[in-house]
């Protein structure tokens, strides 16, 4: 039986994107034909940069989201945008902190770029508000950026607030995502409330389980272009020996997801065409009542940034039971 919360716990969500962690610690949503029961955190603020993704969040969430630099925010620089203004207080601080500059995709610049040094918002964040657990998301190659130094930096960083951090490699299609995705999820407890290390929750699919990609888009297959919101795809020609230019294989999971894929997605098996937005969506765990604002190319970005929400809601349970039992 399910625990009745008559008090949520209060949530600060940095670097939000279109709201798939969000969306996963709020719970109340379907996906691949199964329920996901509400979670007890309530979104009290959440930051993003992006406009579009910030259109995609205000309008499937009824929580406030501030689009803008969460690095100028928190220098002051923007009261007029700060409606609500960030909370003096939360039980919880999420944060997919950009991911980019340390993906095996990309440019490997890690904290030789701004961006990659984004994760120091984080930090700053929770220095000031003190949650009793924050949880932060980024991809696997973190744990090689500079020979491993990279995320000792990052650990480094928020242990130095009293905080007793943990990291784990989670691979997505172990939790029921139709995805090969590996993010490392790093979670932080108050030591000065005398909070012990996280417990990760425990894998919900075997290998031998894992969901295809026939079970979760097959019914899309034949489905009209625009038949159903963002049912559209990239009309980019196959580029052989480029990145995305492949063919997915309806009995396996897909392949990750990606946000600067350019309209390079994958082609769909049936090799006419590539993945649409909606596909994609379905492959992140996104339920078909979630939709992507304003365009295709936009939308595809925002679902290759995101979290998958299944993922999500499991990560946000395991944080529900750990607070249920040491607050």
């Amino acid at each position: 039986m399910n625990k009745i919360h008559y008090n949520k716990y209060s949530v600060v969500s940095l670097f939000s994107g279109c709201g798939g962690l969000d969306l996963g610690f709020k719970g109340n949503f379907s996906s691949l034909g199964k329920k996901y029961n509400t979670r007890s955190f309530e979104i009290k603020w959440a930051n993003d940069f992006d406009e579009k993704a910030c259109i995609t969040f205000a309008r499937n969430f009824n929580d406030p989201i501030v689009c803008g630099d969460i690095t100028q925010i928190l220098k002051g620089n923007y009261p007029d945008l700060l409606s609500p203004p960030i909370p003096l207080k939360a039980d919880v601080v999420l944060g997919g902190f950009p991911c980019q500059e340390f993906s095996l995709a990309g440019k490997r610049r890690g904290f030789r770029s701004k961006r990659g040094l984004l994760y120091q918002s984080m930090v700053e964040t929770v220095r000031r508000l003190r949650p009793a657990i924050f949880v932060a998301e980024n991809v696997k190659g973190l744990l090689s950026m500079d020979n491993g130094e990279a995320i000792k930096t990052i650990i480094k960083d928020f242990s130095a607030l009293d905080y007793s951090v943990v990291y784990k490699l989670h691979h997505a299609a172990d939790f029921g995502v139709p995805q090969s995705r590996e993010r490392v999820v790093i979670v932080g407890t108050d030591k000065r409330r005398n909070l012990p290390a996280f417990e990760y929750p425990q894998i919900t699919h075997t290998k031998e389980r894992w969901i295809n990609l026939n079970q979760a888009i097959g019914d899309l297959a034949n489905m009209p272009e625009g038949k159903v919101q963002n049912h559209y795809w990239s009309k980019a020609k196959m580029f052989k020996g480029t990145q995305g230019n492949s063919i997915v294989s309806k009995d396996k999971i897909g392949p990750t997801m990606r946000a600067e894929h350019h309209g390079n997605i994958e082609f769909h098996w049936d090799g006419k065409r590539r993945l649409s937005a909606r596909e994609a969506a379905r492959i992140q765990t996104f339920p078909d009542n979630f939709i992507f604002y304003p365009s295709t190319s936009s939308a595809y970005k925002q679902i290759g940034n995101a979290v998958p929400p299944v993922l999500g809601w499991h990560i946000a349970g395991a944080v529900e039971m750990f607070l249920d039992k040491y607050l």
